[in-house]
């Protein structure tokens, strides 16, 4: 088995597979009765061999698939009421029900997280960055460390995950500096029979001869070396895991003069254009467009470094949708602060804040060589901005393009490209295999997954999925 990706779902996949076994704590007792009672049905079978389906049935919470919020509710009873109840599950190590995988990713374990700027503070709270059988707050405690309004640093969260693979002993399973560049599926009869014999001495029952698969997947890339050559490989799979998050390529809006120098789509370009001081406090405004919390952290960071903002989004601020209508004022005052701007400090009313402008329900025109840029309002009514530089942060897309049609076909919709939050890839919920092409899976933000917590039980889908596939199953 290969995975591409080796963020949060990759690393989870890879203990589970790893003889990891999760099974429920006898003397546990789970605030939900009906969960409860399911559990006490056979305590001497594993999670990963029940039936994911049964289990999940009636519960409630945050997520939209069911094995996540089963494995959430497992691994974290009670905390969306603010609990700290133990985990029901306890973990035994059975090597012989180990099924041989490969994670290969660009990073070190972690994933995007390594790309995230350190200081950066989390929206989720920090225990819910934790991994299986590691509690994250135990692992900060060990660096004599605490979490900040229960938030974690990104720097932290990078550091756990590659902390997690080295104590769990799966460091053997990843291969780091890796590009795959092509996935797709070919028949193994075109497979050497050499190539074919040491599938089968390394994949062990995977391959099994009863009922070998008449079709494979050729999964192809290269190795970056230290003298920073490539080293192109091969890899042949009878399942892939697509496990590449969504922080490969952001957004753009597809006006005209995007591509102009001055323009940028990811927060890391102000913070270098404050630390080369080719702005400033005198400098014109920066614009930055877009209403998450990507933008909502630049105009921090702007308003921080006294840089004058503008900021244009298309939603109205009232917006259920939007997403500092969705977080409790006290956990998040910063982001609190950024919604209050937005609503008091629009052009049209003059606020407290002199270096902000508000511009809710306007839109990019296009972007000058003059750095102008035109910005239309609801109403047609246009208006010129002379900037210092422009942030589109309006989410990101994932890079899909080592797969077929850059795997739209694999999309709930195939006539739009894979979006985590409009247009995910289309996965079975109990098993996370594509709906459009067998053996092949998909987790976390690909599967529309978007927080840690919740991509866990993808990762419980797939490899109760693969165990039963390779046998490894008890009867």
């Amino acid at each position: 088995i290969f995975f591409s990706g080796n963020g949060p779902s990759g690393i989870c996949l890879s203990y589970l597979l790893s003889g990891y076994t999760p099974y429920f704590k006898r003397e546990s007792l789970h605030p939900h009765p009906i969960l409860q009672r399911k559990l006490e049905e056979a305590p001497e079978v594993s999670i990963l061999d029940q039936d994911l389906d049964y289990l999940s049935e009636g519960l409630e919470g945050r997520s939209h698939s069911p094995v996540a919020l089963l494995f959430d509710a497992l691994q974290r009873p009670d905390t969306d009421f603010g609990g700290t109840a133990e985990s029901v599950l306890t973990w035994w190590h059975e090597p012989s029900r180990a099924v041989p995988h490969l994670v290969l990713g660009r990073n070190a374990p972690g994933g995007a997280w390594h790309s995230i700027e350190g200081s950066m503070v989390t929206l989720s709270r920090g225990e819910w960055m934790g991994l299986p059988d590691l509690p994250f707050k135990d692992w900060l405690k060990q660096k004599r460390r605490g979490l900040r309004n229960n938030r974690a640093t990104a720097e932290d969260i990078a550091q756990y995950y590659q902390h997690y693979v080295m104590k769990k002993g799966l460091q053997k399973n990843f291969r780091c500096g890796t590009v795959v560049t092509s996935v797709r599926k070919v028949s193994a009869e075109s497979i050497s029979n050499h190539t074919q014999k040491v599938l089968q001495e390394t994949s062990d029952s995977l391959w099994n001869s009863n009922e070998q698969s008449t079709e494979v997947f050729q999964v192809d890339g290269f190795f970056k070396t230290v003298q920073g050559d490539k080293e192109p490989f091969s890899i042949y799979a009878e399942n892939v895991v697509l496990a590449t998050g969504t922080y490969d390529s952001p957004t753009w809006l597809g006006v005209k003069g995007e591509n102009l120098s001055y323009v940028h789509h990811q927060l890391s370009a102000l913070e270098e254009a404050v630390k080369n001081n080719s702005i400033g406090i005198m400098s014109d405004p920066v614009l930055i467009v877009g209403a998450g919390l990507t933008a909502a952290d630049a105009i921090l960071f702007a308003l921080h470094c006294n840089i004058p903002v503008i900021h244009v989004f298309r939603r109205r601020v009232t917006d259920p949708g939007l997403i500092f209508n969705q977080l409790p004022k006290m956990m998040y005052p910063e982001y609190h602060k950024v919604h209050q701007m937005m609503k008091e400090h629009t052009a049209a009313c003059a606020g407290p804040y002199e270096c902000y402008i508000s511009l809710p329900e306007h839109h990019v025109l296009s972007f000058g060589k003059d750095k102008k840029c035109i910005i239309q309002d609801k109403n047609g009514y246009q208006k010129a901005y002379k900037i210092s530089m422009a942030l589109v942060l309006t989410g990101s897309n994932p890079n899909l393009s080592f797969l077929p049609n850059n795997g739209i076909d694999l999309a709930i919709n195939s006539d739009q490209p894979v979006n985590p939050k409009r247009n995910p890839i289309d996965v079975d919920p109990f098993t996370y295999e594509c709906a459009q092409e067998k053996g092949l899976y998909a987790l976390g933000p690909l599967a529309g997954d978007n927080f840690v917590r919740f991509v866990q039980g993808g990762a419980l889908a797939v490899a109760s999925s693969l165990l039963k596939r390779a046998n490894k199953n008890p009867p």
